[in-house]
């Protein structure tokens, strides 16, 4: 039975499963078009889970899918969910300069809004790649019309985070800016573990990750921000040739288990969209701001 004292935020990731930062040197931009498209079907089976269960969240839509899938996105609308850009070609924002990243999420963001019929306020970057190396993307999503960002991971990774970033909702540009939305965190005994989601979700026994994410609701007392991508529910996508066995390991681990440890998660918790949970700014704490974090980037 869910638990109540607090609402925690439901996102979803929309990308097949070439799109994945992991894949780049497999799986060309160029070549996305050849391999099978998964990505209708396997959002389609997110969508009756989430029906099922009575939840409506935020779907983090990548441009290039929404190009190719609008009534896709017209569903996730009709279906009560906030729709959110995930960028246009899931291009990490540290490979990008400030001109190809504002090409970039101007491009999604007008896609997106064509499809779903209504303004877009979301961003997550691909791969939580917005980082101390690049605050500057927050000014270039405000200027594009963003509101909100959930594009920090502050753990550290090999290929993304932020290790002593802020771990909740904080306001990079100072007072009135765009609030950033963290991927939730647990501090415990001096370290900082992952329990956002993704990889994370699918390695820790089921059991285990509820005791996490319920000690964030109740110690920190703060809304945890889950995510999720649609090929995590397909354990029979296509695998592409010459993965590393990390890679391997990362991505298809427990695919199968993934659909049943959801039913469980939306049965154990209270969940909602994150502009609904956060744009009234109640869980923005003051945080540092960009220009305090980094005044060297702040006017760049």
């Amino acid at each position: 039975m869910a638990d109540e004292a607090l609402r925690n935020a439901f996102t979803v990731d929309v990308e097949d499963y070439f799109h994945v930062s992991a894949f780049e040197r497999h799986v060309r931009p160029e070549d996305w078009e050849r391999w099978p498209q998964r990505v209708v079907g396997n959002t389609a089976r997110l969508l009756d889970l989430l029906a099922e269960a009575g939840v409506q969240g935020t779907f983090f839509v990548l441009g290039w899918v929404a190009e190719r899938y609008p009534d896709l996105v017209r569903r996730i609308v009709d279906a009560g969910h906030e729709v959110a850009s995930h960028g246009y070609g899931h291009r990490r924002v540290s490979t990008m300069d400030r001109q190809a990243f504002r090409e970039d999420v101007r491009r999604a963001k007008a896609v997106l809004e064509d499809a779903a019929g209504m303004a877009v306020w979301g961003y997550r970057a691909p791969s939580y790649s917005i980082g101390p190396d690049s605050l500057w993307a927050f000014e270039v999503l405000q200027e594009v019309g963003h509101r909100y960002s959930s594009s920090i991971y502050p753990i550290r990774h090999d290929l993304y985070g932020w290790p002593d970033g802020p771990r909740f909702p904080w306001r990079p540009l100072g007072e009135g800016g765009l609030l950033e939305i963290p991927i939730t965190t647990l501090e415990w005994r001096g370290l900082r573990l992952p329990c956002g989601g993704g990889g994370w979700f699918r390695l820790f026994p089921y059991v285990l990750y509820r005791g996490v994410l319920r000690r964030v609701n109740r110690h920190d007392r703060r809304p945890a921000v889950f995510y999720c991508h649609p090929w995590e529910l397909d354990p029979d996508q296509p695998r592409p040739l010459g993965l590393d066995a990390r890679t391997r390991f990362r991505h298809y681990l427990n695919l199968e288990r993934t659909e049943g440890r959801l039913r469980r998660l939306l049965r154990d918790f209270a969940w909602g969209r994150m502009d609904r949970l956060f744009l009234g700014c109640e869980q923005a704490g003051a945080g540092p701001s960009l220009r305090e974090l980094h005044p060297e980037v702040a006017h760049g």
